[in-house]
């Protein structure tokens, strides 16, 4: 009789005029799963309990079915899980409860964690920057336990390679702290698990160089290097010889900060609807459909039918199905076709029509002081100078560092639009006062590049950091980078520098794939001297046809196969990107082994861009 009550109450809570009346009875349902000694009622109670959860009481019942979880039978455990794991993740109020649910579950039920469940927290993690340091914290801190699972393995070394940067000014959780954090769990792995571990540490020497030989030495140890397994020896063998090998801006560029996510139905919901297809129906009723279409903060999890297809005037279908364009502002852009890579058809290279207009931001930000006038007088120094030119190929990394301040930098473009995030970490001893950021624009730039920002704290403690995001629209052709001017007093000790920020017109380029016909015909169409830009220089690096592919790749180029007779020598191909116009850049690359030299060769269909981008290219070799 139980049984057949609870699932009565599964029943009703499926159309939309019971399912309040139903949620009266939660108590008692909770009750009934702490005290039922008949297993298949406790796992009925399980399913009402997930069918009445909303936005109101999801944090309730979530925490009574991990509590249960702890007890729970065996053979409804994994279940369970994957119950709690949708739960946390559709009614999450904010991404770090939701962070911290995920943790516990993999604590308190790792065996039971299927790979859908820990994927899903590393791409939500990934794609919501805002949250990327408390996961980052938090998972190191659960790795301190002296008993790990595997799964809490595998998710805090993903997520510790990616944005382990971001706790490395605390000293408590240095990056030698943090390897060697990693490497006391990797012996008592799996092999998956120790080949995931080897790619965080060789994503460590990118990050953390002056921990380098540390990681070197368990890529040379016999049991990594003549593993019996091929995966686990031949990572450790690349993944050394890289390191040997590979210079800084290389490295970045390999190991650059994993992109965001696409954006696609839940897995873990496809895996539910296999083993309760009846749960599918709590998504068509109009309320449910009104829960799924409110704004959440993870809109990735709503849940949709699993069938393909479906009624067009349907509104979950409706938000599901229509085409959409993320803003790189996180902010919703108007409704447009997906884009793709252009190919040579698509448009002429030598085209200067106006682009599109971009999505509008409706964000609310805070307009930094963009200033058409020459900078204040204080001087860039030569150090800030080279490490800005680290970024001509890599979009993340350290941009400044001196004795109380870490400047990081991580950047993402998309057509003429930029997101930087400036990372603020404090190195000394004391806090950091009257912290202040003044954004400048060089007047010649200044009508081709426009910049916002949200304010930064005015205090940073010892050991803390904060991130400042920068918003960047490209306007027109600008050559000159914006200059930031950073203020703050320690220890009584007014302190003033300025860094230029890593916002280069190359930046908003895409790459171009096309034929030689095609390419060579487009060769002659700019033909013009002005349109062309010629350097002959010499090389001191070694002239390797594969680490020069990777600079101009790194650069915003595509390297075209087959296309000039001499497979010796570069042909590449790319569109910057502007608001006003576009511009087609053609490249060759001729290298000379016997005499150690470059001829380079720009030409595009504005005169000022080809020289710039000769000489940026040209300092890489």
């Amino acid at each position: 009789m139980r049984f057949l009550s609870i699932e009565g109450l599964c029943n009703l809570s499926l159309t939309e005029f019971s399912r309040e009346a139903v949620r009266k009875h939660q108590d008692t349902v909770l009750n009934t799963l702490k005290t039922e000694r008949d297993v298949s009622v406790r796992q009925k109670a399980i399913d009402l309990l997930y069918a009445m959860c909303d936005h109101s009481n999801a944090q309730t019942i979530v925490q009574e079915l991990l509590q249960y979880l702890e007890k729970a039978d065996y053979s409804i455990r994994e279940a369970l899980v994957l119950k709690i794991a949708i739960l946390s993740e559709k009614y999450a109020s904010d991404y770090s409860w939701y962070v911290d649910t995920i943790l516990n579950l993999i604590r308190l039920a790792g065996d039971y964690i299927s790979e859908e469940v820990w994927y899903r927290i590393i791409q939500i993690v990934v794609n919501k920057q805002e949250v990327q340091g408390y996961a980052a914290k938090t998972c190191f801190e659960a790795l301190q336990a002296p008993a790990c699972h595997e799964n809490m393995i595998k998710v805090g070394g993903y997520i510790l390679g990616e944005f382990g940067n971001l706790i490395a000014g605390d000293t408590r959780s240095s990056p030698l702290i943090q390897f060697q954090l990693l490497h006391s769990k990797f012996p008592f792995c799996s092999l998956t698990t120790r080949s995931l571990l080897l790619s965080t540490y060789v994503k460590f020497i990118n990050l953390y160089p002056e921990i380098k030989t540390h990681i070197q030495g368990v890529f040379e140890q016999d049991g990594q290097s003549r593993n019996s397994d091929l995966e686990l020896q031949q990572r450790a063998i690349e993944y050394l010889k890289l390191s040997h090998k590979a210079d800084v801006d290389i490295l970045a560029t390999i190991f650059e900060v994993m992109p965001v996510f696409p954006e696609k139905d839940s897995l873990l919901l496809s895996k539910l609807y296999q083993t309760a297809p009846w749960m599918a129906k709590l998504h068509e009723s109009p309320e449910t459909q009104k829960r799924e279409t409110d704004p959440e903060p993870i809109a990735a999890a709503r849940p949709t039918p699993p069938s393909a297809g479906g009624d067009a005037s349907d509104p979950i279908y409706a938000q599901v199905n229509k085409p959409k364009q993320a803003s790189i502002f996180g902010s919703p852009a108007a409704a447009t076709p997906p884009t793709t890579t252009p190919t040579a058809n698509e448009f002429s290279l030598i085209d200067v029509s106006p682009a599109p207009a971009p999505a509008p931001v409706t964000a609310p930000s805070v307009t930094a002081p963009v200033v058409p006038t020459e900078p204040a007088p204080l001087s860039l120094s030569p150090e800030a100078e080279q490490s800005f030119k680290r970024f001509v190929i890599k979009n993340s990394g350290v941009l400044y560092e001196n004795h109380a301040l870490q400047i990081g930098v991580k950047s993402e473009f998309n057509g003429n639009l930029g997101r930087i995030g400036i990372f603020f970490g404090n190195k000394s001893n004391s806090s950091l006062v009257n912290f202040s950021t003044e954004i400048t624009t060089p007047s010649e730039s200044a009508s081709g590049l426009t910049i916002e920002s949200k304010p930064v704290p005015q205090t940073i403690d010892a050991g803390a950091q904060v991130q400042q995001i920068i918003n960047a629209e490209c306007l027109g052709v600008f050559l000159e980078a914006p200059l930031m001017k950073v203020s703050f007093t320690t220890g009584g000790s007014p302190q003033q520098f300025l860094v230029k920020i890593p916002i280069m017109l190359h930046k908003f380029s895409e790459k171009v794939t096309m034929d030689s016909p095609t390419f060579f015909s487009r060769w002659k169409q700019l033909a013009n001297p002005a349109q062309e830009s010629q350097k002959i220089f010499t090389t001191t690096q070694p002239m390797d046809k594969e680490t020069a592919s990777t600079k101009l790749t790194g650069f915003g180029f595509s390297v075209l196969e087959g296309i000039d007779p001499n497979s010796d020598n570069f042909v590449s191909a790319c569109i910057v990107k502007t608001k006003k116009v576009l511009v087609g850049c053609l490249l060759r690359l001729e290298p000379n082994h016997q005499t150690k030299q470059y001829r380079l060769t720009l030409r595009t269909s504005h005169e000022s861009v080809s020289k710039n981008f000769n000489e940026l290219i040209s300092e890489l070799f």
